[in-house]
């Protein structure tokens, strides 16, 4: 790779520390809320939400992406439900604020990255990315199955009656929503020609669903009865904007499987590095977690550095396809 690159490298193992530190902070907020995972959740997404929505007041090309996007979707050339990435980001948020305070940041990590190479592999073949179909190739198959090695041996000395076992599934599903979430964002990209507005667009569908959880699970449990008062607590959706920025991008230097490899590495440093020295809730790191986090790194980068070139952006006819907002730029 081309030594132009390596800050790009740099920045994207930098975005993936990132995420760690968002699962950190969501986890400590719902620990403030009274355990509330789901009213951290929206606080966290719902913070990112108002600045996008606060800089689309004043910027004119993403707003120009916004109408793009509308209309792609009344003429049919995108799908209503490729601008609901933010569904993906949703059960990331809601795993975070449930989850971390348990399991740790580390062993989350672990559980979150089987789950995106799981998805990544199932949703390559079924061609929901711009790019279209992809056959897996027999060195992520391996990956994917070492992956799930990984979490196995973090969990080996943590097996017991006492184990959260249905906390543990929730990242993992999270993960896979990630990976849809990935694939289908592309597309509001490509329709849009703003990065911003695909952001926009993840928050706008994750908020709202996250809202919609959050009220359902008050109207049964009742409203956290006060806010931390910590400040940090409430930068998550900013932290949350900051990765996604460096991710867009990052993927235009280095290629997605790359990218994806760089941002796990930076997730599974990141994560060790906060359980070890900035210790939070009830986990605790282990010899286990350590090697399974390291088996990770290795399935991850076994499965990522298998070939492969990021593919033409193609319509549904097969034939490429040059968004109107790319024309409107030319």
């Amino acid at each position: 790779m081309p030594t132009a690159a390596a800050p790009w490298l740099l920045l994207a193992v930098f975005s993936g520390t990132l995420i760690s530190l968002q699962a950190r902070i969501t986890g400590e907020l719902a620990a403030g809320l009274g355990g509330d995972g789901f009213a951290a959740a929206v606080i966290s997404f719902g913070s990112g939400f108002a600045v996008l929505a606060l800089g689309l007041l004043v910027l004119r090309k993403p707003r120009r992406g916004v109408r793009l996007v509308v209309a792609d979707v009344r003429n049919r050339r995108l799908k209503w439900w490729q601008v609901l990435g933010g569904f993906g980001g949703a059960a990331f948020l809601l795993a975070q604020g449930l989850t971390v305070g348990a399991l740790g940041v580390a062993l989350f990590t672990v559980a979150i990255v089987a789950g995106q190479v799981a998805g990544g592999l199932l949703f390559d073949r079924m061609g929901l990315g711009p790019a279209g179909p992809q056959r897996p190739t027999r060195r992520r198959l391996v990956g994917a199955v070492c992956v799930l090695g990984a979490v196995g041996l973090s969990m080996a000395d943590k097996l017991g009656g006492g184990f959260p076992y249905p906390m543990l599934l929730l990242p993992l599903v999270a993960g896979v929503c990630v990976s849809w979430q990935q694939a289908v964002n592309g597309h509001v990209r490509n329709a849009s020609g703003s990065a911003y507005t695909g952001t926009f667009f993840n928050f706008a569908a994750g908020v709202g669903a996250l809202l919609l959880i959050f009220l359902t699970h008050a109207a049964f449990t009742g409203f956290p009865a006060r806010l931390p008062a910590e400040p940090y607590l409430y930068l998550g959706g900013l932290v949350g904007i900051s990765f996604i920025t460096i991710a867009v991008g990052a993927v235009r230097k280095l290629g997605v499987l790359v990218l994806g490899l760089c941002t796990i590495t930076g997730q599974l440093v990141g994560s060790l590095a906060l359980d070890l020295l900035l210790p939070h809730g009830d986990a605790h790191v282990t010899a286990a977690t350590v090697a399974g986090a390291a088996l990770a790194l290795v399935a991850v980068a076994v499965a990522a550095l298998s070939g492969g070139r990021p593919g033409r952006v193609v319509a549904a006819g097969g034939t490429a396809r040059t968004s109107e907002a790319e024309r409107v730029e030319r």
